[in-house]
């Protein structure tokens, strides 16, 4: 099977975004990967480390076992998502048992989310990820910055954040931490915030933010890797896409498809009508908001029997 890594640096250098999508519910899977098979795409699917502790992804085995239920290895892979070395509650995480756990189970690619930490530790925590990434064949991708909103409470006014450029990633460390860590992508903060996950901000509409093209393009020219977008959900379609433009490889989607599962949950009390949800969203954001239908065969990612887990 072709490599992730292979595939998302070939996304980067043609110009072609490759859409994550999270799934804090287990039944998202399915419509998830049956919209990027039906817009003949090629996606992650992705889970997060608050997503079985916050919502009912249940643990990474969990999400392996249901991803490779229906597992389609021409059109996705799974991704480990944020695994915080410091947690939106200020909690230390045992994060290297964790990602030892997803490299075991199979996962195709992995992040460590040292952004909590001042650059040394970020740096040195980054390192031991890589390390056992690469040991094992599979990509890691790492986070500098603050891309806000997974905390507790609401955002300081979003205006005065983008203005201030509070938390964007700084384009000197970037490149200093690119070249110590050997991370193979990177998250950076320009602009981008994540939707709320706590329950009471949970369901309100998402900021619309605004991305610092200018200050993405320095870090592109920097850093020399893939670069990823957290918090894609919300963000205007031109935004988006001159973002591919300039370096982003990789977007991540929670907000977007989350809601409206829990949406149609909340109104039907069906799973298949949350699940129909989830598939109309996600066709939706690939055909029409990024424009990636058909993008499987512009990064020539080949059919393959092969149903295995492995990289």
């Amino acid at each position: 099977m072709q490599s992730t890594g292979e595939i998302v640096r070939r996304a980067w250098k043609a110009g072609v975004v490759i859409p994550a999508f999270n799934v804090p519910y287990l039944p998202m899977i399915e419509p998830v990967i049956r919209a990027v098979a039906d817009q003949d795409s090629f996606a992650l699917v992705e889970t997060a480390r608050l997503e079985w502790l916050k919502f009912e992804s249940g643990s990474p085995a969990a999400v392996m076992a249901e991803f490779l239920h229906w597992h389609d290895p021409a059109h996705v892979r799974l991704h480990l998502d944020h695994v915080p070395v410091v947690d939106e509650d200020g909690q230390q995480v045992d994060y290297l048992s964790i990602i030892e756990e997803a490299i075991r189970l199979g996962y195709h690619s992995v992040m460590i989310d040292g952004s909590r930490l001042d650059l040394e530790g970020n740096i040195a925590a980054t390192r031991q990820v890589v390390e056992r990434a690469h040991l094992a064949g599979i990509p890691c991708e790492a986070e500098l910055g603050a891309v806000l909103g997974h905390e507790a409470g609401p955002l300081p006014p979003y205006e005065e954040l983008f203005t201030s450029g509070k938390g964007f990633t700084d384009v000197e460390e970037a490149a200093r931490f690119v070249q110590e860590t050997g991370c193979d992508w990177l998250s950076v903060a320009i602009g981008n915030v994540h939707g709320a996950i706590s329950a009471v901000l949970k369901d309100q509409k998402k900021v619309e933010a605004r991305l610092n093209l200018e200050h993405l393009k320095r870090l592109a020219q920097v850093t020399g890797v893939p670069l990823v977008l957290h918090g894609g959900s919300g963000i205007r379609q031109e935004y988006l896409r001159a973002a591919v433009r300039e370096g982003i490889a990789k977007i991540n989607i929670s907000t977007e498809i989350r809601q409206a599962y829990e949406r149609a949950w909340r109104e039907t009390g069906s799973q298949a009508a949350a699940q129909e949800a989830v598939y109309e969203r996600t066709c939706w954001l690939i055909r029409d908001c990024l424009g990636v239908a058909g993008s499987r065969v512009w990064l020539n990612v080949e059919e393959e029997s092969d149903e295995s887990a492995g990289d």
